[in-house]
């Protein structure tokens, strides 16, 4: 099993020293990777819980953001290039990039540079995106009815560019002609590209078959849902036919983590379980329960409010220096 820590960037107060410091520790422990989160905005309804939908259009949350309309936090975005030159081994990515606050060819492009920037490490997610408020504020209300079409065509925009000296493309959110877009990626034919948000499983196969995909990214799946959502997309593509395998993918889950001095309440109680909170013990023995269920690497969350970055800087110490090795020799 393979560690990523996913930044808190994404907070009512954090620091440019407390992410590179985290970063820091996390290329010192030989993590795979480092991601952040893409927020655009909060709207002020939010405090108020009365988002138009819950968070991430899943009904185990309320109609919130965990950050205040007020809260100080940084772009995902933007520390992208600036991982890249705070690093040398991690791989980098955000998790997930909502497509329609971007125009296709611009974050194809932009992507392309950033791949040479850390030679040959980003990794690309995507997702649509979920918030009404958020695509308003990003001008892009229009797209929020057709936001999946939205995420197809920039993926066929991106690998298009990506793979081409001159690309043209025509469809309904971008039309160009024949065009040259710079310095191609590090990584032929592409950095790899993560998808997030789609639990339909045929439409999701369809997906990871028709551009070969090379990971999912879930947010607080328990090992029994992990299972399930396998089991049915690889159900689906063995429908299709196209000899794609689940296992061929980096399944992820970003869950949030705190290693507890006493044992905490991790039954059921949906996307709010704590499903990495708690002792050493309990840790680990859900790792293990992670791994047979198929998870190849959690984006471990340091949570929105109550952890100080001193204490996830210490827990992520002992994970990988103690409830690792547990782990590995299982």
């Amino acid at each position: 099993m393979k560690l990523a820590l996913y930044l808190p960037n994404f907070r009512d107060q954090v620091t440019v020293k407390e992410l590179e410091d985290l970063t820091a520790l996390a290329e010192e422990l030989d993590f795979d990777s480092v991601w952040t989160l893409d927020r655009i905005v909060v709207p002020e309804a939010s405090d108020r819980q009365e988002l138009q939908y819950p968070f991430g259009m899943m009904d185990a949350f309320p109609k919130a953001l965990p950050v205040s309309a007020r809260g100080q936090w940084l772009q995902g975005y933007p520390l992208i290039p600036w991982l890249a030159a705070k690093t040398s081994k991690l791989r980098i990515g955000m998790s997930i990039t909502d497509t329609p606050y971007r125009a296709p060819g611009v974050l194809a492009t932009e992507l392309a540079t950033i791949d040479q920037l850390s030679n040959g490490r980003l990794n690309v997610g995507i997702g649509s995106g979920w918030m009404p408020e958020e695509f308003a504020a990003s001008s892009a209300a229009h797209i929020f009815p057709k936001r999946h079409q939205h995420v197809r065509e920039t993926i066929e925009i991106m690998q298009g560019i990506w793979s081409n000296e001159l690309f043209e493309y025509h469809g309904e959110f971008a039309d160009f002609e024949s065009c040259g877009f710079g310095a191609k990626p590090v990584q032929q034919p592409g950095p790899p590209i993560f998808f997030s948000g789609l639990k339909d499983p045929k439409r999701s196969a369809k997906r990871i078959a028709t551009y070969n995909l090379s990971g999912w990214i879930g947010i607080q799946d328990t090992p029994t849902e992990l299972q399930e959502w396998r089991g049915a997309i690889q159900t689906e593509l063995d429908q299709l036919g196209t000899g794609h395998s689940m296992d061929d993918l980096e399944i992820c889950s970003m869950i949030w983590f705190v290693i507890t001095d006493v044992e905490t309440d991790q039954s059921d109680a949906g996307k709010l379980t704590n499903l990495l909170v708690g002792t050493a013990g309990q840790i680990t023995d859900r790792l293990k329960a992670y791994q047979e269920a198929g998870l190849t690497m959690p984006l471990l969350w340091p949570p929105f409010t109550d952890v100080p970055v001193s204490k996830t800087l210490d827990d992520l110490k002992r994970l990988k220096h103690d409830i690792m090795p547990k782990l590995d020799g299982a």
